[in-house]
């Protein structure tokens, strides 16, 4: 599940993070991507820069806590992210994989939290977005996923699993409504 929500990326260049004045010009090309192949490479190159932490202690621990998080060592991740946001609290990333493991672990709410962090710092985070479609999701408020999952799309308009989520999530209004 956590591959399907955050995409995982190698660590980049330095000077960079949410903040990195090379993702504008990225995001343009994400938006105007004119296939999924090519938005899917755009959206590598994104990734990698909200991975670039400018922190060798930071970058250790974010390759610790992923590596943990992909052995389901749930309890080790956390620990790592939690490390990581603590030491850098401006670094997006930190809390989007935090939140990564609140989901994972079933802590819903505080996933929530983290997620609400993520995009004080980062607004385009397509994975917090997604994330926040999948916690909504889980909590049965459907209309808070397909807004999310809208919102993914109108950063993203190539994203298949937002595009797949969100036809999900109509799929259970309608049932709904029935």
């Amino acid at each position: 599940m956590a591959a399907i929500w955050f995409l995982l990326a190698g660590a980049g260049i330095a000077a960079a993070d949410q903040k990195d004045a090379r993702l504008p010009p990225l995001f343009e090309q994400l938006k105007a991507a004119p296939d999924p192949t090519a938005a899917l490479e755009i959206e590598a190159k994104i990734w990698t820069i909200w991975l670039e932490a400018n922190d060798p202690a930071i970058d250790q621990l974010m390759t610790e806590g992923n590596a943990a998080m992909d052995k389901d060592k749930f309890g080790t991740a956390l620990e790592k992210f939690n490390a990581i946001v603590a030491q850098k609290p401006d670094f997006a990333e930190g809390w989007n994989k935090r939140a990564t493991v609140y989901y994972l672990m079933g802590n819903y709410q505080q996933s929530l939290a983290d997620i609400d962090r993520t995009l004080e710092l980062e607004p385009r985070h397509i994975g917090a977005i997604s994330g926040l479609g999948l916690v909504n999701i889980k909590l049965e408020r459907e209309e808070a996923a397909a807004d999310a999952f809208q919102r993914v799309l109108a950063i993203d308009p190539q994203n298949g699993s937002a595009k797949n989520n969100l036809d999900i999530v109509r799929e259970i209004l309608k049932r709904k409504q029935i």
